[in-house]
């Protein structure tokens, strides 16, 4: 038996989602071209991005098609950079490599600053609120961190930064599908989604940008998505995403109840085999489907391992440093412990799920820990 328990990471492409997409493939047509199948294709684009804007609540206009949310990312960041002479920055440094690594780039020139986490895995408002800038542009928090599922307090932060000024910036790939985004109700100027978290294709994001504000692209060529981001658009895929964030939302609330029951009877079952654990951040403020665990008897690098040869398929964090099992960044700024970054495991659920499969999962675990007991490897 086999169990894949690390659907933050990517999840499978929704087969009748794909079916539909195939089908359509005959309007193969350039949306820039003039002709009759240009125009055909042009109007499926339309559609498709009115269809994505209005599951976030906002106009088509201010939906920009990239190739993922790392692309949208980078877009969000680089693009209003650009527009300033000398701008401040502010974000967190438990942020999503594609924007932590793009910060720390753009820190050798221009004024950053990074706010670290509390150990419930959350940012705190107040700090953030006192490290602004009369030249604070741009804030950007993630709304669900993707090692902890930790919620983010966005709300009151677009607050403070609605008060100042500055351009606020959401990373919502790990909350659509499992929380409501909505664009208006968060007060997000900006904010990116990803295709293949929400059982999408790989290869397809977007850049909300709300109406008004200027950005630079950082892609050039043609005129596509508005001049903000050139190359020919993949219809295929934006249907395909369209569609997956139609039937996200659609049924989020149905979804988020089995993947929080799965959540809690995997701890549950933790606790009832005895084998010790802690969770990293504060369960009560997490998202439905992340629970990071901290094991002190075994380093994740082996636990991983021992994990995959039985079946089970987890991470160390994010999937953005695969081929490597570094400390979690995340954890080290809740804790201020290498020790417990080395030994932390994020399992992520999903729908698709079965008690069986947790009931597995557990079952592994408590060999793994039996073993390394009696050989005393602890």
């Amino acid at each position: 038996m086999s169990v894949y328990v690390d659907y933050a990471a990517t999840t499978p492409f929704d087969k009748k989602i794909l079916e539909e997409v195939v089908d359509n493939a005959e309007n193969f047509g350039n949306p820039s071209s003039i002709h009759r199948i240009g125009k055909n294709a042009k109007a499926d684009l339309q559609n498709y991005r009115r269809k994505i804007a209005e599951c976030i609540n906002a106009k088509p206009n201010e939906i920009i098609l990239t190739s993922g949310a790392t692309e949208a990312n980078n877009l969000a960041i680089k693009g209003i950079a650009k527009g300033h002479a000398n701008p401040h920055f502010i974000t967190t440094d438990i942020e999503h490599a594609s924007v932590r690594n793009t910060y720390q780039d753009l820190s050798e020139e221009y004024d950053v600053t990074f706010l670290s986490a509390k150990e419930n895995g959350q940012i705190d408002a107040e700090e953030l609120k006192n490290s602004l800038k009369d030249n604070t542009v741009l804030v950007s928090v993630m709304m669900v961190n993707n090692e902890t599922g930790s919620m983010q307090p966005v709300f009151e932060i677009a607050e403070v930064l609605k008060a100042h000024g500055a351009l606020f910036h959401v990373d919502a790939v790990q909350g659509f599908g499992h929380m409501d985004v909505d664009v208006e109700n968060l007060g997000a100027d900006l904010l990116t989604l990803s295709g293949h978290k929400i059982y999408g294709p790989k290869g397809i994001g977007l850049l909300y940008l709300k109406e008004g504000i200027k950005l630079s692209a950082q892609i050039t060529g043609g005129s596509h998505e508005l001049s903000r981001r050139a190359g020919t658009e993949n219809i295929m895929w934006i249907q395909a995403f369209s569609l997956a964030m139609e039937k996200a939302k659609a049924h989020r609330s149905k979804r988020t109840i089995k993947e929080m029951q799965m959540k809690e009877r995997f701890i549950n079952e933790l606790i009832e085999k005895k084998i010790p654990f802690e969770v990293n951040g504060d369960v009560n403020n997490q998202t439905s489907h992340i629970v990071n665990v901290y094991f002190d008897w075994t380093e994740a690098e082996f636990l991983l391992t021992a994990l995959d040869m039985a079946g089970i398929f987890v991470s160390a964090g994010s999937a953005c440093n695969a081929g490597t099992v570094q400390p979690s960044h995340v954890i080290r700024s809740m804790y201020d412990d290498e020790e417990r970054a080395l030994k932390s495991i994020r399992f992520s659920f999903s729908h698709l799920m079965a008690e069986e499969d947790i009931t597995e999962i557990a079952a592994q675990l408590e060999i793994i820990y039996n073993r390394l007991n009696k050989r005393e490897m602890i």
